[in-house]
């Protein structure tokens, strides 16, 4: 199946990476395992995973820096496995662009099911396509890239884009807590919701929002978000 999503797996135990691999080979994903982060990034040069499982304990490298890397400069999905248990390292995982964080030890099956939801994309409406121009910014989704009417451009995460794209697509609309759960797949409950605030503020960040009165994303406390620029596609 050559149209297969392909699965990296980033870590140094050899049990655990032919562990996820049986399981998401049977589960029809095609995977490539590595138990540095060179020859990792090596691999990259030449393939393009669809996610990237990565370990933070790396023998060459801070597993934390190459997730900040991979969510600024890949298309995948980026997910940590890793038995740092603590919740700064979860939040800080998270910050720097990761999609999800399973902390080990972990069933092979959850993982499969959490990449499963990761992979499920919003319905896409028929008017839409790779880009959207809104309130002078132009937002590439085919290289994810922010463009200003100057033409200055700032890279977004996979993540951060699943969540501007879902903005997009749903203009002056409330957008509930419950329905960003449903589209974007992954565990409701606090994790979830502190990785979409997280996402969210980064977004803020990069439109160059003011956090105290954002004049694009609103937040309806209690209730979700509001995107209210004007949005074409094409």
């Amino acid at each position: 199946m050559t149209d297969a999503p392909l699965v990296t797996i980033l870590d140094d135990e050899p049990a655990i990476r032919d562990m996820l691999s049986d399981a998401l080979e049977e589960a029809g994903f095609r995977t490539m395992g590595f138990s540095r982060a060179t020859e990792f990034e090596a691999a990259l040069k030449s393939t393009t995973p669809d996610v990237c499982l990565v370990d933070l304990s790396l023998p060459d490298r801070d597993g934390l820096s190459l997730v900040h890397r991979l969510a600024l400069e890949q298309g995948a999905t980026v997910i940590i496995i890793s038995g740092r248990a603590q919740v700064q390292d979860r939040v800080t995982g998270l910050e720097l662009g990761a999609d999800d964080y399973i902390i080990k030890p972990f069933d092979p099956t959850e993982v499969v099911a959490r990449i499963r939801a990761r992979l499920r994309k919003p319905g896409l409406s028929p008017q839409t396509g790779e880009t959207a121009r809104f309130n002078g910014w132009t937002a590439h989704f085919d290289r994810y890239m922010l463009t200003d009417e100057n033409g200055s451009e700032t890279p977004f995460s996979h993540a951060e884009g699943e969540v501007l794209r879902l903005f997009l697509e749903r203009p002056k609309r409330l957008i509930s807590r419950a329905m960003m759960q449903e589209s974007l797949g992954g565990a409701a409950g606090e994790s979830f919701d502190r990785a979409m605030d997280v996402r969210i503020s980064r977004l803020r960040t990069k439109l160059r929002e003011d956090p105290k009165n954002p004049r694009l994303i609103k937040t309806i406390y209690g209730a979700g978000y509001i995107f209210l620029g004007d949005v074409t596609w094409s």
